[in-house]
């Protein structure tokens, strides 16, 4: 199943941390602190274990989320281009 992985931390150090653990289970980064990927249960489970000893007790939030296919076929994206270009 797909895995949502999003997080506000402000201490860079631990920000990094985090960034390279959803690297290191194969999650691909969509936008600055949003990773995606493909996780079953117990890799997500890791990924949740590694990800909650690295924050510690440090000051931030991070959110795990599963979701199914038929939801992300619901995704939509809004951005604009270099040049304001809005792509929808």
């Amino acid at each position: 199943m797909r895995t949502l992985v999003s997080y506000d931390i402000e201490d860079d150090r631990i920000r990094n941390k985090i960034s390279e653990a959803c690297k290191d289970y194969g999650l691909t980064r969509i936008q600055y602190s949003v990773f995606i990927g493909e996780l079953n249960h117990n890799r997500r489970d890791e990924l949740r274990q590694r990800l909650r000893k690295t924050l510690g007790r440090n000051f931030g939030k991070i959110l795990i989320c599963p979701i199914c296919d038929k939801d992300l076929r619901l995704l939509t994206e809004i951005r604009v281009e270099p040049g304001g270009t809005i792509v929808d």
